[in-house]
């Protein structure tokens, strides 16, 4: 199992974008089982009024793809540290058929199962499903991501 502190050191993205608390099981090369609990206190949920409908705390997709995309990016470093000579950058190139099937509100912990499916190059394909408890309320059919310099070649 990986924590929230080795998870920040594998990830670039800090708070409020940081989006995995845990790793929970992780076959490199594999597959990659993480969560990430959601609380009423999250930045998305600020400005929602007193009195407003349960349904306006359903949490963000954007977020929820972000998180799932978050979780691939860690199956595919392998859960190694990045190198600090390595130039290069994760980046999310998108998901072919992302379905809702439920949603998922404060006091859920969201339960991403990553299986990645092919590495062709710089370029990483994964398949996946999101779990809020029992409930599947997502899936994936392809998530793309690619490594690209930071820095334009001379």
């Amino acid at each position: 199992m990986t924590e929230h502190h080795d998870v920040r050191i594998l990830l670039p993205q800090r708070y409020p974008l940081l989006l995995v608390d845990r790793v929970l099981e992780l076959v490199p090369g594999e597959s990659i089982v993480t969560i990430k609990a959601i609380t009423g206190t999250e930045p998305c949920y600020a400005g929602i009024p007193d009195g407003a409908p349960a349904s306006r705390y359903d949490y963000p997709k954007s977020l929820m793809i972000e998180s799932f995309g978050q979780s691939a990016a860690l199956l595919w470093l392998d859960g190694r540290a990045p190198v600090e000579d390595d130039d290069t950058t994760l980046m999310f190139i998108g998901a072919r058929d992302y379905r809702f099937t439920g949603a998922a509100r404060p006091g859920d912990v969201l339960r991403h199962e990553v299986r990645l499916e092919s590495v062709l190059a710089d370029t990483a394909f994964a398949t996946g499903r999101t779990w809020a408890g029992d409930r599947l309320i997502a899936t994936v059919t392809t998530l793309t991501a690619t490594r690209r310099p930071v820095r334009p070649a001379a």
